[in-house]
């Protein structure tokens, strides 16, 4: 901008002082400083200041502020604290303000200039600019002294036109006034009244968008004020781009933006339930999909055990026919013996003696087998002496049943537990009778005090009848501690007692009890205690408490808790399963790494090398070591440097003279991951899985003996998963057969015990070497790198000084161009104030004038003091 040619470019393009003007959200200082600078110079140029008007309600609309100056005015209050910054920056705004109201149409439009100064004085300009006062910096103050100078000057001025010499903006009783002397006995005065008229009938509500009406109205008349004879407006809103049908159908109606708010959140709502469906048809999917690509790996393998088991069974099959074949020869020979004393007879002929190869396969035969293969058990022993009573039988007629009055209301339980009749012989039990204590107890006040309705007390006496009209709280008989961790279960579930009976019957084909849900539900699985006194009352169901009526719905589930723990072990198989496989796969993977790595086998030769080399005497000349070992290299310090050891040494020289063996941590990858698993842990989960298989193969073979509830799919869904979970375990246990194999043969192959170390500790030895490789390598680097730093640093140090004299030259090119400057000694000249110095000098002489003249006009009145 420097020459007409550039300025002339950047003044036409359509968006570069918008550009220039967004500048002003930065936070650095020096960059607000020289946005001021340029679009307060840009005022000053023929066209500009409209365009700096346009820029500041483009920025508006960017910011996100109220109003187009709102950033201007809350820069020029705040306070940073450090002053040159803060002085720099407050005078770039004032010094913009004054260019502002200034230039443009303000040379020589009082409307203008007014119109534009109130908008800084409802921003609350004037007591900024007293404190400014405080900072005692002459070229602020300059700027602050023609800002009042200009508008003490627009004030007189306006007030002339009144014959006033001051108008006092803040009263509306005043305006008001001179408003209504000045249309009086005029063609406008009616159209005043109306105005007057039609604003008592806008909108004043103090809450609400009405506002917006009183904002249009005040914008309009801003333009009329404004607009010159040819209908243009200096200012970068002309009321002729004004619909005022359609900006008022903008304005915001409360009603029906809270209708609206209504009908977005309702549908919010059905989306994220829509949503939750989707998800839940999703996993539903996945889950199936999951199922049937398990589904048809169990079958492939099934049918190659399948193809293999038949392979073996025509095999023994042929074997068996070959026995039975030799079996038949001995037997016919058996027949055609030789008589006694008689000649014998060759071998091979009938009756003859047999080869020794014959002899030697042939097998006594095995017993008849019963139908289906199974051999006949071995008769039972003999019963003992003596006739007993089969356990858990009661001891006979000697216990009388007994005669137990019954209560007329349900009580509150005792929760006992009862001593089984067959343990009651020779206990104190026996020679007890409480049919006595019966005659002697109060049974009424009993029923009284401990009925299971909590009816109301009342201090005075109430008959019978009106006590049964009191309201009775909910039947409870279990614990309530108990009740209540049931209530917050259900609670959580969302599902009514016939839906969980569903599931649970169906084996939650539905996906409607999570993992976790069914974990905690296992917690609440009806007790023997808790069924007998549901019972009890089962006639009340309708009053029983909610954790009672679930705990009954439940209990009429045969097998309840077994069928609820079947469906947990189905639904957690593939989990754990999923759980176990890496862990064996670890140890498969990391066995055949350390069996199978030549970088290892090169690193150990190195290392063993090192050793017999170093050590004397009985440490030395060894054919091995222990791999433990390994990480006891570290432990040998330098002589010359304390911060190398053994180990640096050891990866300089195999990278130097062994490079292959640096893809050391490619070829033991599973080595951390094996590190982290323990045998005996991992056995023990898998025995968990085996015993778990085997209580839902013994619930499957109960469910299949009864008859089944309505809808209950417990036979038909644990059937399927059986079939699969079996191969499945099958699997897992094949895998860890081969897995403890290799772990073995690993083991031993580095001369190591196999049953006295567990994978943990065998792979915890590499990975703890790897690490420690690792963390060597990068000291090594990191020594390289100091020493060639040293070796750059004379080097940049030479290119530094190139760089300086280089940018010596460009500075001293630029100051010697010919051309440019001007926008720069506009800018300058703009920062100093010298460019508001004439107008200082004229507002002075103008001031003295209009003094005078309203003096002399007006005698009579007193004539307030101005403060300029």
């Amino acid at each position: 901008m420097n020459n007409s040619q550039g300025r002339a470019h950047v003044l036409a393009h359509p968006e570069s002082i918008n550009v220039i003007a967004q500048s002003l959200s930065t936070e650095n200082i020096k960059t607000k400083v020289a946005v001021l600078e340029i679009m307060g110079a840009v005022c000053l140029v023929p066209g500009g200041h409209k365009k700096v008007l346009e820029a500041m309600l483009h920025y508006q609309k960017y910011a996100s502020e109220r109003t187009r100056f709102q950033t201007l005015m809350n820069d020029l209050d705040k306070s940073t604290g450090r002053y040159r910054d803060e002085v720099n920056l407050k005078t770039a705004i004032m010094s913009f303000i004054n260019a502002v109201l200034s230039q443009g149409a303000g040379v020589e439009s009082l409307d203008f200039r007014l119109h534009l100064r109130y908008e800084f004085l409802m921003l609350g300009i004037q007591p900024v600019i007293d404190k400014l006062r405080e900072h005692e910096n002459s070229t602020l103050d300059r700027h602050l002294d023609f800002f009042e100078m200009l508008r003490n000057e627009d004030e007189l001025e306006f007030a002339k036109r009144f014959e006033l010499v001051h108008v006092d903006t803040k009263s509306a009783t005043q305006m008001f006034e001179l408003t209504r002397k000045r249309l009086t006995h005029t063609e406008a005065y009616p159209h005043f009244m109306s105005i007057l008229h039609h604003c008592l009938q806008m909108p004043f509500k103090r809450t609400g968008n009405t506002v917006q009406y009183w904002l249009l109205l005040d914008r309009i008349v801003q333009q009329i004020v404004i607009q010159n004879d040819k209908g243009q407006d200096p200012d970068s809103t002309p009321l002729e781009n004004f619909n005022i049908k359609n900006v008022v159908r903008m304005l915001v109606n409360e009603n029906e933006v809270k209708q609206w708010k209504e009908q977005a959140e309702k549908m919010r709502k059905e989306h994220n339930e829509l949503q939750q469906k989707l998800e839940k048809k999703e996993r539903e999917c996945d889950a199936k999909t999951q199922e049937k690509e398990e589904m048809m790996q169990t079958l492939s393998k099934m049918k190659e055990k399948l193809e293999k088991e038949s392979t073996e069974h025509k095999h023994v099959k042929q074997q068996v026919a070959d026995l039975t074949a030799q079996l038949h020869e001995l037997n016919r020979r058996t027949i055609f013996a030789p008589v006694p004393g008689g000649p014998p007879l060759p071998p091979g002929a009938p009756g003859g003696p047999l080869p020794s190869q014959a002899l030697g396969t042939l097998l006594p035969p095995p017993p008849p087998p019963l139908p289906g293969g199974i051999l006949p058990p071995p008769p039972p022993p003999p019963p003992p002496g003596g006739i007993t009573p089969p356990p858990g039988a009661p001891l006979g007629s000697a216990l009388k049943k007994k005669n137990i009055p019954q209560p007329t209301n349900a009580l509150k339980s005792f929760n006992w537990s009862k001593l089984p009749e067959n343990k009651l012989a020779g206990t104190v039990w026996t020679d007890i009778d409480d049919a006595k204590v019966f005659k002697i107890l109060d049974l009424e006040d009993l029923e009284r005090t401990f009925s299971a309705y909590q009816r109301q007390q009342k201090e005075d006496a109430i008959d019978d009848t009106l006590s049964s009209r009191h309201k009775v709280k909910e039947l409870s008989v279990i614990d309530g501690r108990r009740a209540q961790n049931c209530n917050i279960l259900l609670s959580r579930l969302k599902l009514s007692n016939d839906e969980i009976k569903h599931a649970i019957l169906t084996m939650d084909e539905q996906e409607d009890l999570p993992k976790d849900m069914l974990e905690q539900l296992l917690k609440f699985v009806p007790e023997k205690g808790d069924i007998d006194l549901l019972e009890e009352h089962k006639h009340e169901l309708d009053r029983m408490a909610k954790a009672d009526r679930f705990l009954f719905e439940m209990s009429r589930i045969n097998h309840y808790q077994q069928r609820l723990q079947s469906l947990y072990f189905k639904k957690k198989f593939a989990e754990r399963v999923a759980e176990i496989k890496p862990k064996i796969e670890s140890i498969r993977a990391g066995s055949k790494e350390v069996l199978q790595s030549n970088s290892l086998k090169q690193l150990l030769e190195v290392v063993l090398a090192f050793g017999n080399y170093m050590n004397k005497g009985q440490r030395g000349n060894a054919f091995g070591f222990k791999i433990i070992s390994l990480n006891k290299i570290a432990d040998t310090k330098s002589s010359i440097d304390k911060n190398i050891t053994l180990l640096h040494y050891l990866i300089t020289i195999v990278e130097k003279k062994y490079p292959k063996v640096l893809n050391l941590h490619e070829e033991l990858r599973d080595i951390s991951q094996a590190a982290k698993v323990n045998m005996t842990e991992l056995e023990k989960e898998i025995n968990t899985l085996r015993s778990g298989l085997r209580a839902v193969e013994t619930e499957l073979e109960y469910q299949k003996s009864q008859l089944s509830q309505p809808g209950d799919k417990f036979v038909s869904v644990v059937s399927q998963f059986i079939t699969l979970a079996s191969f499945g375990f099958s699997d897992v246990e094949d895998l860890l057969m081969e897995a403890k194999e290799l772990f073995t043969k690993a083991v031993k192959y580095f001369g190591e015990d196999s049953s006295k170390m567990q994978p943990d500790e065998f792979f915890g030895i590499f990975d703890q070497f790897l690490q420690a490789v690792t963390e060597a390598k990068q000291e090594n680097e990191n020594l390289r790198k100091r020493k060639e730093e040293e070796e750059r640093r004379a080097r940049m140090e030479a290119q530094l000084k190139e760089q300086r004299e280089r940018e010596r030259k460009a500075r001293k090119a630029k100051e010697n161009s010919e051309e440019g400057g001007e926008f720069d000694d506009l800018v300058s000249a703009l920062r100093s104030g010298e460019v508001f110095d004439k107008d200082l000098s004229k507002l002075k002489r103008n001031r003295k004038r209009i003094t005078n003249q309203l003096m002399d006009s007006s005698r009579e009145r007193p004539v307030t003091k101005l403060n300029f």
